[in-house]
């Protein structure tokens, strides 16, 4: 599994006109399902972006976790992260799990975040045109890569 994590202010996504889901303060979390994700990363994942020190607490400092900060997380399928750019410029998408294997996985992965967060997350549509729209807060941007852990 592969992730685009920001800090936001705000963050919403919308499905033809109407909003599927937002946050105020909070993280917006981009996330594509590759073939071979296993229960290993989305455990893995879920916890490093519940996880990370990425709010400021009283001192200024980015020492508090988006649990730990009261912020919400935004969820979003996006198989395109996972797109191979080597040959040429036509992305390749064979690493991206088909529909079949990715929405189960995906749906896992939603439930460890809010197992793991302790409340319910926002989310858009698995399989929707979706528009996102946000505010970045910093920016603070981080990737997380399950199989390279990091």
């Amino acid at each position: 599994m592969r992730a685009v994590v920001q800090r936001v202010l705000r963050a919403s996504v919308t499905i033809e006109g109407r909003v599927a889901g937002s946050i105020d303060r909070g993280l917006l979390v981009l996330v594509g399902v590759a073939g071979d994700d296993t229960h290993e990363d989305i455990a893995w994942l879920a916890g490093k972006i519940v996880g990370q020190k990425l709010f400021a607490d009283e001192s200024g400092r980015m020492n508090l976790s988006v649990m730990e900060s009261g912020g919400g997380i935004l969820i979003v399928s996006q198989f395109t992260l996972l797109a191979s750019t080597r040959k040429g410029t036509k992305p390749s998408w064979h690493r991206a799990a088909g529909p079949e294997v990715a929405l189960p996985l995906y749906g896992r992965f939603l439930a460890a975040v809010e197992e793991a967060l302790g409340r319910p997350v926002a989310t858009g549509q698995f399989g929707a045109m979706m528009e996102v729209a946000l505010v970045n807060d910093g920016p603070v941007t981080l990737v997380l890569d399950s199989r390279l852990r990091e």
